[in-house]
């Protein structure tokens, strides 16, 4: 479950356009919310090239990928045009591309078709640059996470859950190194739903630098427990199949205390076609969320977690001996960040590591050998993202929120440990660096600024703007609450951040109606100095639209959300959902004592955890919520994924009083006018948790609103969903808090 699942709908809609309030009036309509009207233009498809100096970009139409000049943005050349390429097939557009380490071949790949979160599948084409002819990866049917080999004369691909290796030099012959691959049973190479899900990866399998060998992860899910989804008729799409009688969609779900896949690692000699299994010495209930080759042939690094996920183990292992060394250990007394795995970086000789050991996040330098060469950064704040090391000058490029939990910079350390900050904008700020390390492109946005990127030199130096959405802000800024961020300390003596969203036209002298809206889950952060702030962004675009019918927004980082350090983000560890609503009931509490808040009319809601947290919030116990909204909400931990719930709460068998604290076993607590939202198709937080929570409403005797959306998933969205969603939420408010 993650922060930004909700925000993929608006990521597949148009982006860049212009809202109509841009052409004359100042309201905002709900429709173009919803259609992606305020949504920021991006530079999509950046890949840096091995010249160090320029970066290929996919045109925006989706028919060219172009060279561009790190040094001021300017088209240097165009590596693939669909009107020009050579070939038995003609191409209309392109959804994505793969450059060959070399840069002499690109994969080009059409036809995508999303399986869950990450993974999909799509016809990917060989593009030979020097030639200007694309011929097809394979002939079988679509692919899945297609790679090259460090020489570029292989690729590797998956389909069917089973492995294959397209040989360049060969003719492009294809040749299966995997058989055992079968749906709901074996997955080689690509990781099963709760691993993809909550490792955050779509490919589990690498070569060596030498390219002799392919090594991947293989997940037994046989034993795993399988969910059914009833599937119906619907629309957009229609399922025409499912007209007379419903169909239905089963795989494997581990719910938590569940069995999980069995996984090992598995290596395979290209020339030789020797097929080997690790000596991999983890727990037989454990984790392999990552493995990656590094400089040497003959260390694989495979990262294992134990189920608790409190400790990780980095292992060497020789793909052909099979043997493995361990080299680092890393424990803590609740659980180990995603990042620590997610964001480590190899490099020749070497890797780095984001640890929190000191209690907040800081990078780390270790060889091969697993020895730590040097504490790269230190604070009382944490590093959000690792760019790179650049090892002419032995510098080290990062981001951190070293001035503020609300803002983040770019800043390098060098070699004797001085730091000097990068990016010049306050607010948030985000990059992607060149292959020399020389350049960077600079994404920056505030609250009241949207996104502006920029190309810089390795000292920070402006050499140009390639985009700042000026359009967007012309349109935006006119119907734009007033936006602010503030700060209170609870009861219990906890202060937190927040930020508040006014109409335009605000009198203090008048009592407001309050939404509050919050995800509050573990190391998110909702109260940042970002463009990004509120449910769809823009700024706050959806909060001004309800600032338009006289609401105040309010949106509270509470106890357990990130950016503040271990100790503020890991004391809900064991008892989800307890401290989250405690302290979203006292911002109700402390918005009350203002004296343009109409304390009688408050209003929560959430999406996914903070559909939960809604939940949890309302039968807190103390009444202060006149109505909430819960989409797409967990209800009871015991219904959600392994890796992710037992990350925070162990197994139900361990922490049995942790999982009693929940909003169905609190359902006669309920205060307040309450609306469930949820899609029948979710495949990440089922539609059983909806189900389930109706049910202990129901025998409370709690009257209560829910809308179910036929054959949605986790996001809710397709056709005319999103918008009737969010009417159906501000008619409810509405109906709610006196409108």
């Amino acid at each position: 479950m993650k922060k930004y699942i909700v925000m993929v709908a608006c990521l597949l809609m148009s982006v860049g356009s212009v809202p109509s309030v841009a052409q004359g009036g100042n309201e905002i309509q709900l429709r173009d919310i919803v259609n992606g009207a305020y949504s920021a233009e991006h530079i999509y498809g950046v890949n840096p090239m091995n010249d160090g100096d320029t970066y290929s970009q996919l045109s925006p139409d989706r028919k060219r990928i172009i060279r561009r000049s790190f040094k001021n943005g300017e088209e240097v050349g165009v590596l693939f045009d669909v009107t020009t390429a050579r070939g038995d097939v003609k191409l209309n557009g392109i959804d994505g591309y793969i450059m060959s380490p070399d840069e002499r071949r690109i994969l080009i790949q059409t036809e995508t078709k999303s399986i869950y979160r990450r993974s999909f599948t799509a016809v990917y084409y060989i593009y030979d640059i020097q030639n200007n002819k694309l011929e097809p990866l394979s002939e079988g049917g679509p692919q899945q996470v297609p790679l090259f080999s460090p020489d570029g004369n292989v690729i590797a691909f998956a389909r069917d859950n089973n492995l294959f290796l397209v040989k360049l030099l060969f003719g492009n012959a294809e040749t299966q190194v995997t058989k055992d691959g079968k749906f709901n049973e074996v997955l080689n190479g690509i990781p099963d739903w709760v691993n993809e899900e909550e490792f955050s990866t779509n490919r589990s399998f690498d070569f060596s630098a030498d390219s002799k060998m392919l090594a991947w992860v293989r997940y037994d899910e046989s034993q795993v427990p399988i969910y059914h989804m009833q599937m119906f008729k619907g629309a957009y799409p229609t399922r025409t199949a499912n007209d007379e009688y419903p169909g239905e969609y089963s795989y494997k779900y581990p719910v938590a205390g569940a069995k999980n896949s069995d996984v090992s690692v598995m290596t395979f000699d290209i020339k030789n076609r020797v097929t080997r299994t690790l000596e991999l010495p983890m727990d037989s209930d454990g984790y392999v969320p990552r493995i990656k080759f590094t400089s040497d042939p003959e260390k694989l690094a495979v990262i294992t977690l134990n189920r608790h996920q409190d400790r990780m183990d980095i292992y060497m292992a020789n793909p052909r001996s099979t043997v493995c060394k361990l080299v680092v250990r890393e424990t803590n007394d609740k659980y180990i960040r995603e990042a620590a795995y997610t964001q480590m970086k190899f490099y020749d000789g070497h890797f780095s590591l984001l640890s929190e050991r000191s209690g907040y996040q800081h990078l780390y330098w270790y060889n091969l050998s697993g020895q730590m060469e040097r504490q790269v950064t230190s604070g009382n704040f944490e590093v959000t993202d690792f760019y790179g090391y650049d090892a002419a000058t032995g510098r080290f490029y990062y981001a951190s929120n070293e001035e503020s939990p609300l803002r983040s910079a770019v800043y390098v350390a060098d070699k004797k440990g001085k730091v000097k900050k990068l990016s010049t904008e306050v607010g948030t700020n985000s990059a992607t660096f060149s292959g020399s390390m020389k350049y960077f492109m600079n994404v920056y946005s505030s609250a009241q600024q949207p996104p502006v990127t920029t190309l810089r030199d390795a000292n920070g130096k402006l050499l140009t703007t390639l985009l700042d959405n000026a359009n967007l802000k012309a349109a935006a800024e006119p119907v734009l609450g007033k936006k602010e961020f503030f700060t209170f300390t609870t009861s219990e003596g906890v202060t937190l951040n927040g930020w508040m969203l006014k109409p335009r036209d605000f009198d203090p002298n008048k009592k407001y109606p309050v939404v509050m809206f919050q995800y509050s889950g573990p190391s998110s952060q909702e109260v940042t100095d970002s463009w990004g702030i509120g449910f769809y962004g823009a700024g706050g675009i959806f909060e001004s639209y309800l600032a338009q019918q006289g609401y105040v927004s309010v949106c509270v980082d509470g106890r357990g959300t990130g950016g503040r350090g271990a100790d503020f983000e890991k004391c809900t560890y064991l008892r989800l959902g307890e401290l989250e609503a405690k302290d979203q009931v006292e911002t109700a509490i402390y918005l009350g004592t203002l004296p343009y808040v109409d304390k009688s009319n408050i209003a929560i809601w959430g999406w996914s955890f903070g559909g939960f947290n809604t939940l949890m919030s309302m039968t807190e116990g103390r009444p202060v919520f006149k109505a909430g909204v819960a989409v797409a909400a967990p209800s009871n931990w015991k219904y959600y994924d392994t890796v992710y719930t037992e990350r925070y709460m162990r197994t139900p068998q361990e922490n049995a009083s942790g999982y009693a604290i929940n909003p169905m076993e609190r359902a006669a607590n309920l205060s307040g006018s309450l609306l469930l939202i949820h899609g029948t198709a979710d495949d990440n937080v089922h539609y059983r948790n909806a189900v389930e929570m109706s049910e202990a409403l129901v025998q409370a005797d709690k009257q209560f609103d829910m809308q179910v959306y036929t054959n949605r998933n986790h996001n809710i969205y397709g056709g005319n969903t999103r918008y009737h969603l969010f009417t159906r939420l501000c008619n409810f408010l509405n109906d709610n808090l006196g409108k």
